[in-house]
């Protein structure tokens, strides 16, 4: 017998996604240690190529790699911000990119790409796909937080290889994500970029039959 959605849950669905916004505005406030690690509870339930798992979880507590990190994202942003020229970046310049200094909880999510757990399956031809499969249980993370109230915000203006050498991580682990996690100041279901004006959604999706 197959298991049926009602339309409840299907809606409910979409709206989430339509909630889940990449937040970069946090209240200071804690987050509850039993609801931080409910939302991560959801990586057990992720998809991965041959039942790897390869995601590997690193929650930055200490001020010292904190702080790192955030001289890491600054660093990054000054030689982003000189790639742009005139009207683009003067508007980069007044974009607000990361939560690190406000988000109570921050997360650097990596992929082990050395794991034998799943015995290669699926990622012999396209190694690939050990990435893909932390980015499914990093998505799946996501929703859960939002369900909650909490926010997400990922972080991706870094020097990757300066973080794994400051967190001190195995050769084998390759960044995928730096998160931010914590309340929002506000909930809104439209991308900070668009209401920027950096950039517009898509309409529709082009779809191409063959």
């Amino acid at each position: 017998m197959m298991t049926q959605f009602n339309s409840d849950l299907q809606s409910g669905l979409l709206d989430l996604m339509r909630w889940r916004r990449d937040v970069r505005r946090f209240r200071t406030d804690p987050v509850d240690e039993a609801l931080l690690q409910s939302c991560l509870d959801s990586f057990l339930l992720a998809p991965s190529v041959g039942l790897s798992e390869p995601w590997r979880v690193l929650r930055l507590a200490s001020d010292s790699a904190r702080a790192a990190a955030l001289e890491n994202f600054k660093a990054a942003n000054a030689t982003a911000l000189a790639g742009y020229e005139g009207e683009k970046a003067a508007l980069y310049s007044q974009l607000k990119l990361s939560g690190m200094q406000e988000a109570p909880v921050q997360l650097a999510i990596f992929c082990d790409e050395s794991t034998d757990k799943g015995a290669g399956l699926g990622a012999g031809t396209m190694p690939e796909m050990r990435r893909y499969s932390v980015v499914a249980a990093i998505t799946q993370f996501w929703l859960v937080a939002r369900s909650h109230g909490l926010g997400v915000g990922w972080v991706s203006i870094l020097d990757p290889d300066q973080l794994n050498r400051d967190l001190s991580v195995p050769d084998d682990w390759r960044l995928v994500a730096y998160l931010c996690v914590g309340w929002p100041e506000t909930d809104s279901d439209t991308p900070e970029l668009e209401k920027a004006g950096w950039e517009d959604r898509r309409g529709a999706l082009p779809v191409e039959i063959r």
